[in-house]
């Protein structure tokens, strides 16, 4: 389990392809602090640490399956491209964004940046299937990010919400540098999901 509250942001320094996709992240994580086997979240995607050292910087590598690679955000598993990384939640932990599991429930494309002040608020489209758990004032998270709808409103086969990134969020994630056109992994708020199953078996 996870929060959404980001801890470092990392850069894929090797991607080797034999089997599944093998992925070296550079990270300022001490990696004698990291168990092998332990779940990182990155970019909203939990996986297992396989390996990890120091060479001239702190690294540790994970596997990504093909199916993973096929249900998250288009070029997310390439050299240089930076990923917002959270550590497993341990009892204890302060809760500060909302219970995030780690598993991708779909893509979103970034259709729209205005500055708000010093925050800006970005528009974002998802499959028309993700609206019945996108409501506003709910969590969601974005690139393993929590943040808060502002609003949601349908458009056919697709549903468009917006989101407020404060300069906080702005600098100390991936969210800061997000473009027009770029594609994000979305989690939807586990509670909408087991609501919207618990409605699913109340109408039968």
């Amino acid at each position: 389990m996870f929060t959404g509250i980001v801890s470092d942001i990392g850069t894929i320094e090797r991607v080797q392809s034999e089997g599944d996709t093998r992925v070296r992240i550079a990270t300022s994580y001490d990696p004698d602090t990291i168990d092998l086997g332990a779940s990182i979240a990155c970019s909203g995607v939990c996986l297992t640490v396989i390996d990890k050292g120091t060479a001239n910087y702190h690294w540790f590598d994970v596997q990504v399956s093909g199916e993973t690679i096929a249900r998250t955000a288009r070029d997310q598993w390439v050299e240089g491209r930076r990923l917002n990384l959270e550590r497993a939640m341990k009892l204890g932990d302060e809760l500060g964004g909302h219970i995030v599991t780690g598993h991708v429930d779909g893509i979103a494309e970034v259709i729209g940046i205005c500055p708000e002040g010093d925050s800006h608020r970005i528009g974002f489209a998802v499959p028309a299937a993700l609206a019945p758990f996108i409501a506003p004032k709910g969590s969601i998270t974005i690139d393993g990010v929590s943040l808060t709808v502002n609003t949601v409103e349908d458009q056919g086969d697709t549903t468009h919400f917006s989101v407020n990134l404060i300069p906080h969020t702005q600098a100390v994630t991936t969210l800061g540098a997000l473009a027009q056109g770029q594609m994000v992994n979305i989690e939807i708020d586990v509670l909408a999901r087991y609501l919207q199953r618990m409605e699913h078996y109340r109408g039968r």
